[in-house]
């Protein structure tokens, strides 16, 4: 079948695309123009070029069942309502919001322009009364929680949702406290476009979704996987793999463990690593133990050469006082936990860190600047 492409920063064409694309009868392309030659399988809705954070972007490819499935099985865990877009509808998480409030037989309402606390306000004002529910990643999360200060209609709109899904990337501790303080009903999720969205809340799978650990990397089986990578066959032979009795398993790439009562914890990603004097580092450990300093919940850890220890990692940060100051008690919180070899050598402070259009920290662009 022949790809159509639809804007993903028009949310409404997207919305408007989305029943016949879940019915098979009109594939669309987001985040990207497909080629004259681009044919996907039948049963295909939606091919998402997915952000490239920390990589060359891929083009996912997704069935209208894998979408409907994690869309019913978000709302078995959470309940059916009315659903608030704040995200692009280009990403996953995104065209997930819109999937839910259609099977959910609710429309939609749209952020009104570009994302910021007022807006937020004002697209909430205009749910109907009744369960509610929004998509965010930890970025936005923090930028209302910095303006309930000054503006307690933020804090009365956080606490109008029966649930918040915050995701895209890990959610810092200090971070999740001070939404539970505000009065914001939080669910952490973890997945990508390969999953067809989160697949994993607060630790525990979505009915019918398998998640296990082997050689310390998470892999999920079920029916939300993407069918595969468009053009790339390669690389889907790779990653969606076949085990012996024919269950096909996603290799995230991700290092986690899974408890012996099916909670699932992710550390980072297994190729964020970085040897600094022989030993090897987790740079989303380090990051993860940076962002529960306060002042750091949005910080960023970048690997850089070393000349003594051979790699070594540095943090982006913005709006610090002292970094001098700052820096040693970084590395000592990252030492007390994690060993000194993890610790940082260096603390650049930005105004502003650079993102991508999902939201995520532009890590390419910081390589870049160190560069």
């Amino acid at each position: 079948m022949r790809l159509h492409p639809v804007d993903g920063a028009d949310a409404r064409a997207v919305r408007d695309a989305l029943p016949a694309a879940l019915d098979g009868l009109r594939p669309i392309a987001l985040g990207f123009t497909p080629d004259a030659d681009d044919e996907v399988p039948d049963g295909t809705a939606v091919v998402i070029a997915t952000s490239g954070s920390s990589g060359v972007p891929k083009r996912v490819v997704l069935s209208g069942d894998a979408l409907t499935a994690s869309a019913r099985a978000t709302a078995r865990r959470v309940g059916e309502g009315q659903w608030m877009l704040p995200l692009l509808a280009g990403y996953v998480a995104g065209v997930q919001v819109l999937v839910r409030s259609l099977l959910a037989g609710h429309e939609p309402v749209m952020l009104d322009g570009h994302f910021g606390p007022q807006a937020f306000v004002d697209a909430t004002a205009a749910l109907d009364a009744g369960i509610r529910f929004t998509s965010l990643v930890p970025a936005q999360l923090s930028t209302l929680l910095d303006a309930s200060t000054e503006l307690p209609a933020v804090r009365t709109a956080l606490a109008a949702y029966d649930a918040i899904l915050i995701g895209g990337q890990s959610l810092p501790a200090p971070l999740r406290e001070r939404a539970l303080e505000a009065g914001a009903s939080i669910v952490r999720t973890y997945g990508s476009s390969e999953t067809a969205g989160g697949c994993v809340y607060d630790g525990i799978p979505l009915d019918g979704v398998r998640v296990v650990e082997i050689d310390g990397e998470v892999r999920v089986a079920g029916p939300t996987l993407a069918t595969g990578y468009l053009g790339d066959p390669e690389l889907t032979a790779r990653v969606f793999v076949p085990d012996d009795v024919g269950v096909v398993w996603y290799r995230t790439g991700d290092a986690g463990t899974v408890s012996d009562a099916g909670v699932v914890s992710v550390h980072g990603r297994i190729d964020n690593v970085i040897v600094s004097g022989g030993v090897n580092v987790s740079l989303d450990r380090v990051e993860r133990v940076v962002r529960g300093i306060p002042g750091l919940a949005q910080a960023v850890v970048i690997g850089t050469t070393d000349e003594r220890w051979g790699e070594a990692s540095v943090v982006f940060a913005t709006e610090l006082q002292n970094p001098d100051a700052v820096l040693e008690t970084v590395r000592e919180r990252v030492a007390a936990e994690l060993g000194k070899p993890a610790r940082p050598s260096h603390i650049h402070v930005l105004s502003q860190l650079p993102t991508l259009a999902s939201g995520k920290p532009d890590r390419e662009a910081l390589r870049r600047l160190l560069r």
